[in-house]
């Protein structure tokens, strides 16, 4: 019975480890402008977002880290909707299928709050990872 149970705890930290790495090698860009069969929204690079934001003015940019971290400097055009406010069954101020680009500082919270929003049946959802690795203006309240 020990060894049944060691087994199943050894299987459960590979499957872990093969879950961390798979999301990192997605997040490394190498799906890049493409959506990961696992995530029903599209991871891109910070410069397709430029493309995107460029291209179409329409574009809902989402800034996902709190109001504090905004106000210190955040992405021209940018919106602070903090992904703790992100709630299933609260409403939202946009449409379904409008087109959402997301970032946070480093990528992980950008992520939940795409996981969340297509979640809530957001269909149009891009998430380009943090601010840490936008190389262009940014602008500060």
């Amino acid at each position: 019975m020990r060894q049944l149970f060691l087994l199943a705890a050894v299987i459960c930290f590979g499957m872990a480890i093969l879950k961390f790495y798979s999301a990192r090698m997605s997040r490394s860009g190498s799906a890049s402008g493409t959506q990961a069969s696992a995530n029903p929204w599209a991871t891109i690079t910070a410069e397709e977002a430029k493309e995107r934001l460029d291209a179409d003015p329409d574009i809902l940019l989402l800034d996902v880290r709190t109001q504090k971290e905004y106000d210190e400097g955040h992405i021209p055009g940018a919106v602070c909707f903090p992904n703790e406010d992100i709630q299933p069954g609260l409403p939202m101020p946009f449409e379904t299928d409008a087109e959402i680009l997301l970032y946070c500082r480093s990528g992980r919270r950008s992520a939940e709050a795409a996981e969340k929003l297509a979640e809530m049946g957001y269909t149009n959802i891009a998430d380009f990872g943090g601010i840490q690795d936008w190389p262009y203006e940014t602008e500060a309240e």
